[in-house]
């Protein structure tokens, strides 16, 4: 019967003192990278843990020496840890002044998953009877362009794979978002960017082989999404509010149901960072305005800027309180219709009752 730990920090943004680009509409707080995996460290080596994911956007922009800085570090844990790669860790397929080229990426990890290096997904057995399968979300348009898509080659690799370990438990990595964790997130244009551009695909395979687990990132909000049997766990920032991170627990009863027990964590001070998450809240809330304004003159609310600007500053907070999961909103000074979209965004199930799920969760599959 299976019985194991393991941990889950999602963009971490790792960016060592003299990479730090330093910008004043800049979402993330890498100032506090370092430090803040610090903390993470040394609590997870006081816990009886198996292994640690690490579900992309590993740095800052992909900077070589930041790539260096966590390969070390990862390597000094005592238990293993697994990587993938998220946008900011390949930001073009070829090397920058700045950063690495695509293939590059896992030689800075061939002790964190990345056994074969000329391949940059791979799968492994990280306990007994259970099979990790890390995929690349990565890929490049014709234009140079960076989308959130899997290759044919890769979809190929997982049609082959899935037969020969669906008798295993089997957790899926990947950065991007492969079921919704927002209303309307695949088809909108602020949201549509966090979602793989083939999640339909990748969903009915695991569907066929009775995959049930998928950890991801990217979108920087706790939340856990379902989908025909499929949870998918996506884990905030490290280095964004309320900079968390999860500790999960998977048991085996004698009938051969699983549960996984769900326990998230989060950094509430640093040194020189005191009152972090107040800090952090307020980093977000002072850069919200045009992403606000921006939502609500887009499509489905299509409203005027002039509407727009009266209730913008209202929504200062309404990405931090998405951010840190299991809220629920509503602005009942908002006309209707807009009070109802994002009544939406709370922590409700597909009937519109509240189901606080996104940071402690116990779920059986």
């Amino acid at each position: 019967m299976l019985n194991f730990r393991f941990a889950v920090i999602s963009d971490p943004h790792v960016a060592i003192p003299q990479t730090i680009w330093t910008h004043p509409n800049r979402f993330h707080m890498v100032e506090v990278s370092i430090p803040a995996l610090e903390v993470v460290f040394n609590h997870l080596k006081q816990l009886n843990l198996d292994f640690l994911l690490l579900p992309g956007d590993l740095t800052q922009d992909g900077e070589p020496e930041n790539h260096q800085w966590l390969g070390q570090q990862l390597s000094t844990l005592p238990i293993p840890a697994y990587v993938i790669p998220g946008n900011h860790d390949v930001p073009s397929f070829a090397a920058t002044e700045r950063a690495i080229a695509f293939d590059e990426f896992p030689y800075f990890y061939q002790k964190q998953g990345y056994t074969n290096p000329k391949q940059i997904y791979y799968t492994c057995e990280v306990f007994p009877g259970v099979q990790l399968i890390s995929l690349n979300s990565n890929q490049f348009n014709s234009e140079g362009k960076q989308i959130g898509k899997l290759d044919e080659k890769q979809l190929i690799w997982l049609e082959n794979l899935l037969p020969q370990v669906q008798d295993k438990l089997i957790l899926v990595m990947i950065h991007h978002n492969v079921i919704e964790h927002l209303p309307g997130q695949t088809t909108h244009e602020l949201g549509r960017r966090y979602m793989l551009e083939n999640a339909s695909s990748l969903l009915d395979l695991l569907n066929k082989y009775g995959v049930h687990l998928i950890f991801t990132g990217h979108l920087h909000i706790q939340d856990i999404a379902l989908y025909k049997g499929i949870y998918e766990i996506t884990t905030g920032s490290l280095v964004s509010y309320p900079h968390p991170y999860r500790i999960i627990d998977v048991s085996q009863d004698s009938q051969g149901k699983q549960t996984i027990n769900i326990t998230s964590h989060w950094i509430n001070h640093l040194p020189e960072w005191e009152n972090l998450p107040e800090i952090s809240r307020n980093w977000l809330g002072d850069r919200s305005y045009h992403f606000m304004m921006r939502l609500l003159t887009t499509s489905p609310l299509n409203l005027s800027v002039t509407e727009a600007e009266i209730l913008a500053p209202k929504l200062r907070n309404f990405w931090a309180d998405i951010a840190a999961g299991d809220n629920l909103f509503d602005f009942p000074d908002f006309p209707p219709l807009v009070r109802e979209y994002f009544k939406k965004f709370g922590a409700v199930n597909k009937d519109g009752i509240p189901e606080f799920i996104d940071n402690q969760a116990i779920l059986s599959i």
